[in-house]
């Protein structure tokens, strides 16, 4: 665990008579981006929201820079670094590009006493603006949200959650239904932050194609509990990978 970013120790995670997650543990060291893949129901968006405070683990914990924070508000996470994006979008369609990006900066920094006598835009346009140009936004900045394509909201939501500087980024499913010019605009954004900043990625994904590139180590859940762990290539070339996810 020393060292590590974050260190998830023998979570488990039952529904009823379900075991969802089966004493999972890993660590990720800083600047990693790691993938976690498995076939639907193996737990892994369970898992996920136990280590972000959604769901409070029945067995284990989990530290984010050596801090105890198994059951902690995502709020809380959210100060220490960790950020995060849905497979469901966050984007408010109704706002534009620009203000999405503030009012998600807003909801980390400040007092409500801040919020209501600070300037409306609580000092963060200049730093939205940066973001939107790094996504590649700039031409939709005062755009409402709901008019953009899929796949350009879905780099707006990624700009949102690092939008408060997380060492630590959670993506779930950022691949989902992004055509592949959008996809591999945003793996280049992705990768391009990574290697900029030092920021550590956990990726929850479904396309083998893109996690794979992304990734630099990937586990792979079943049935709740990790069975393979290792490089791209060495989790392309195990069989026990193999028969419970990728196929023969």
């Amino acid at each position: 665990m020393k060292g590590a970013v974050l260190s998830v120790r023998g979570i488990e995670k039952s529904f009823g008579g379900i075991r969802a997650v089966r004493g999972v543990s890993f660590d990720v060291e800083k600047g990693e981006i790691l993938g976690l893949i498995g076939p639907n129901g193996s737990g892994k968006s369970t898992l996920f929201n136990c280590v972000l405070g959604q769901l409070r683990p029945d067995r284990g914990e989990v530290f984010v820079k050596g801090e105890n924070v198994a059951g902690m508000r995502a709020s809380r996470l959210n100060r220490l670094g960790v950020g995060r994006t849905f497979q469901q979008l966050s984007v408010f369609p109704e706002m534009t590009v620009l203000d999405n990006i503030i009012l998600a900066g807003q909801e980390h920094r400040g007092s409500m006493l801040s919020r209501l006598f600070g300037p409306p835009d609580a000092g963060l346009t200049g730093e939205a603006g940066r973001l939107i140009e790094f996504f590649r936004l700039s031409h939709l900045r005062d755009e409402q949200a709901g008019s953009l394509s899929f796949g350009q909201q879905k780099l707006l939501d990624a700009a949102m959650a690092f939008m408060a500087g997380p060492d630590l980024v959670l993506l779930d499913e950022p691949a989902g239904g992004v055509n592949l010019t959008m996809l591999g605009s945003l793996k280049g954004r992705l990768q391009t932050y990574n290697r900029e900043h030092g920021t550590t990625f956990v990726v929850i994904e479904h396309n083998m194609e893109f996690v794979m590139s992304l990734c630099t180590r990937i586990i792979v859940l079943a049935e709740g509990a990790v069975i393979a762990e290792g490089s791209p290539r060495e989790i392309t070339s195990n069989q026990k990978v193999i028969d419970a996810y990728l196929g023969g």
